[in-house]
């Protein structure tokens, strides 16, 4: 059997990196008028990057296929869950459901990395540092 999260040595400081990069992403959705540059948030690019870029690095902490698609569902309901929270808990955000479309996208982008050797890239950059 497969373990649940890949064996790395340095393993918190990768999971605190992940929860910092979660945090940003929640705190970017509610905060008023985020600093994005316009070219990212043509066809809402920067919902794209962020989903892709938390699901990718999601798949490189998880080895197993069902942790990782806990990880995938856990994304898209943040994504979901932030747009909710835009449009109920601000006046200054609009909810969107492209945004959660988007966002969702971005997710099975970063799903789709763990059949890649991208899903390994932290266990090949800490390989590195040993040497």
């Amino acid at each position: 059997m497969r373990p649940v999260v890949r064996r790395l040595r340095h393993a918190r400081i990768w999971f605190a990196l992940w929860t910092a990069m979660i945090a940003a992403v929640v705190a970017l959705s509610l905060m008023r008028g985020p600093p994005i540059p316009d070219l990212l948030t043509i066809a809402k690019l920067d919902h794209f990057i962020a989903y892709l870029a938390l699901a990718a690095y999601g798949m490189q902490l998880y080895a197993s296929r069902a942790a990782q698609g806990i990880v995938a569902l856990a994304l898209v309901a943040l994504g979901i869950g932030l747009e909710l929270a835009q449009g109920y808990l601000t006046t200054w955000r609009d909810m969107s459901v492209f945004d959660g479309c988007v966002d969702t996208a971005g997710v099975l982008a970063g799903l789709a990395t763990a059949w890649t050797p991208v899903a390994r890239l932290l266990q090949a950059v800490e390989a590195r540092w040993a040497r």
